[in-house]
């Protein structure tokens, strides 16, 4: 048996730092940060920790809401293709900062991809 997404990118220290990381940079976008105005940023990201490690195959802690339903306040308020596509920017940098290999950030990225349609609600 082949190991998971998750265990191939160092478990829950590598999902825990690739979010802090990943929300320092979203946070520091002014064409993202608005969006995150009035969010309680400590309970993000523990809700980013857990999905993503459901998402790249680790234990389901998940608890959240569905993608649709979690982002349709923030399409409402505008959020399209070139926010997903800078949300996707900045954790593919994220990742290769901090040393992730290009196949591993690819597998990463395609997951991430496959989430665009539910994410803007289409």
């Amino acid at each position: 048996m082949s190991d998971t997404l998750y265990q191939r990118l160092g478990g829950d220290a590598a999902v825990d730092a690739a979010v802090d990381v990943f929300y320092r940079r979203v946070l520091c976008d002014d064409t993202l940060a608005d969006f995150f105005e009035a969010v309680d940023m400590d309970a993000q990201r523990n809700k980013q920790k857990a999905f993503l490690t459901m998402a790249f195959g680790g234990p389901n802690r998940y608890t959240g809401k569905e993608l649709r339903q979690a982002h349709a306040p923030l399409v409402a308020r505008g959020l399209d293709d070139g926010h997903f596509d800078a949300v996707a920017g900045h954790l593919s940098a994220t990742l290769a900062q901090l040393g992730v290999t290009a196949d591993l950030i690819d597998e990463v990225m395609a997951i991430a991809g496959s989430t665009r349609n539910d994410v803007l609600g289409r």
